[in-house]
């Protein structure tokens, strides 16, 4: 395992692979002691044009080397202009995670050039920010929010940028950064060069391209094709399974498939905690990681799993977003995700440098839609399995006891244990000794049979019409064909034509929360979706119903996220303000 670099980084160790690309010899020779092999696609067609200044707007999947795509350039160019104490590029990314990744990448690269690069994230004491960004710097890795602080402070300045990278935007936008986007830009020179690099291509990325990028070069990077006939890199499965069953099942799953690491994500924190738990209960050594830990937990939380202490990460989305484990073999969909975008985030996690990988969803009966949603972006269709049986599962571990036994026959050495065969063999049948020995290697290793009744086999039904029944997931809503969307789909700058939420209950399930401030101090629906969406573990479409009066704000949250969210927003700033955020009363 390289653990020079995030698997994102999928670099070359022929130096002579990146030669032809024009980068200086220091980063071919970084390159080549970091022991890569060749460029990416993506790398490949991407360093010329940004070497050359040019804007570029980029698809290309999770764990095709975006990162060093973007790196290396901003390197070269460092390289090749007047070290000053002011940033000269800044790269913004959609979480602390992936902000700390960056960074690293870009230390590692950039070692002999001895780049300054400072990441600026929230969840981080800003005063520790303030001190290196006061220092000098070259390179600055931010996410929007503690960007536009910054900005706000006066001590982030961008006089000097003359390069922009968006990374993962698509990610950014769904999380309601797009007006700290806009403002972002609308800051920097209007000469900079411009990088965006995108997953996918929602109309809104096409948006946000054509405001602030000058004829860009475009490159789409498809993710990679088998021939027929030849296994996908990373195998989709899917099992349906009925929701009171689905800890049992992924339990079945994982000890069938082994997996020598692998993420579990899902909706919810408490989802999050009780399916760690349940799987520490099966003896498997699994961490939780949500937008309710400190920093410090979270890189507690990620060293053990990067230093193998654990296998599994119990992760929700946006916590999970933009980690990279290099000995990844699994990603677990334990709810069927209802944006076809986070799918295929989700499973660019597995199958990086040309390793392969399994992805695995789980779905309820009723989630027929969302999986065929799922089906026409990626443009293949996932096969559905059963659930193996106990039958299937007492096979798996006779195989894995079969085979712990011949590396032990093969490799170690025997001659210490020859003592007891012999005495034992004056009493007993040799063949009944090595039973006796296989059958306590077998308990030892597979624990005891806890699986004696079957998961109720289960099909897939389609949904009915979402205005025809009541929305059971979170941030869903009742409402019929042509009524406009709510939550983070719905943030428009204007309240016209929604749902005044003062004297009336908030909807089942959900928290109506009180907003000190409101239109007078700048504030827009999109503000509290994104602060929200930036300091929890929610997703937009999770947030519901939202009003905004001119001193105040309410917004609907699942209720159990309601706890999570009044103390993370009670600790950042809206539109660069502190604000009292509390229950709203009656």
């Amino acid at each position: 395992m390289n653990d020079m670099s995030p698997a994102d980084e999928a670099l070359p160790t022929d130096p002579e692979g990146f030669a032809a690309l024009g980068l200086h010899e220091s980063l071919l020779t970084a390159l080549a002691g970091l022991g890569y092999e060749e460029p990416t696609p993506i790398q490949r067609e991407a360093i010329p044009p940004i070497i050359e200044g040019r804007d570029l707007l980029g698809q290309a999947a999770t764990g095709t080397g975006k990162t060093a795509a973007f790196a290396l350039p901003i390197l070269e160019r460092l390289h090749r202009g007047t070290r000053q104490n002011e940033p000269v590029a800044l790269v913004l990314v959609p979480t602390r995670e992936l902000a700390m990744q960056v960074s690293e990448a870009i230390h590692k690269y950039g070692r002999a050039f001895d780049a300054r690069v400072v990441p600026i994230y929230g969840g981080q004491p800003i005063v520790r920010q303030l001190q290196a960004l006061k220092r000098g710097v070259d390179i600055v890795v931010a996410t929007p929010g503690r960007a536009i602080d910054h900005i706000k402070r006066g001590t982030l300045p961008l006089d000097l940028i003359r390069l922009v990278v968006l990374d993962e935007a698509d990610e950014m936008l769904d999380m309601g950064f797009a007006e700290d986007l806009e403002a972002i830009l609308d800051a920097t020179p209007a000469d900079r060069q411009t990088v965006l690099f995108s997953a996918t291509m929602p109309p809104r990325i096409g948006g946000l391209a054509r405001r602030h990028l000058t004829d860009p070069v475009t490159i789409r990077i498809e993710r990679e094709t088998t021939e027929p006939g030849e296994a996908p890199r990373v195998r989709q499965v899917a099992y349906v399974v009925p929701r009171n069953h689905k800890a049992a099942a992924l339990g079945r799953i994982l000890d069938v498939e082994a997996p020598e690491a692998a993420i579990v994500f899902c909706r919810t924190r408490i989802e999050v905690d009780q399916l760690t738990e349940t799987l520490n209960g099966r003896g498997y050594r699994a961490e939780g990681l949500h937008g309710g830990m400190s920093q410090e937990q979270r890189d507690r939380v990620m060293a053990r799993v990067r230093n193998t202490t654990a296998d599994l990460l119990i992760a929700t989305d946006v916590a999970a977003r933009g980690l990279d484990i290099d000995h990844l073999t699994h990603v677990v969909n334990y709810d069927v995700p209802a944006a076809p975008e986070s799918y295929v985030h989700r499973i660019g996690r597995v199958g990086r440098a040309g390793r392969e990988g399994i992805a695995i969803t789980l779905a309820e009966p009723r989630e027929h839609r969302l999986l065929k949603n799922i089906e026409r972006v990626i443009k293949m269709q996932i096969p559905v399995e059963q659930v193996p049986t106990v039958a299937d599962l007492r096979n798996r571990r006779m195989e894995l006891t079969l085979s712990s036994l011949r590396e032990t026959i093969m490799v170690d050495d025997l001659n210490q244990f020859r003592v007891i065969v012999d005495t034992l063999a004056d009493e007993f049948d040799v063949v009944e000794v090595a039973l006796a020995a296989i059958k306590l290697a077998h308990e030892a290793t597979a624990g005891a049979d806890d699986d004696a009744e079957e998961i109720p086999s289960v099909s897939l039904k389609p949904e009915k019409k979402s205005w025809e029944k009541k929305a059971t997931h979170p941030g869903a809503t009742t409402r019929g064909p042509g009524d406009k969307r709510r939550g983070g789909k719905d943030v428009g700058g204007s309240d016209a034509g929604r749902p005044k939420l003062q004297g009336r209950a908030a909807e089942e399930g959900f928290t109506r929360l009180f907003v000190g401030t409101g239109r007078k101090g700048g504030i827009r629906p999109q503000d509290l979706v994104g602060a929200i969406c930036g300091e929890t573990d929610l997703q937009g479409r999770q947030i519901g119903a939202i009003e905004v009066t001119d001193n105040f704000s309410l917004v609907e949250v699942p209720s159990g996220s309601a706890e999570q969210v009044i103390k993370a927003l009670g600790n950042t700033t809206i539109k660069g303000r502190k604000t009292s955020v509390r229950r709203e009363r009656f």
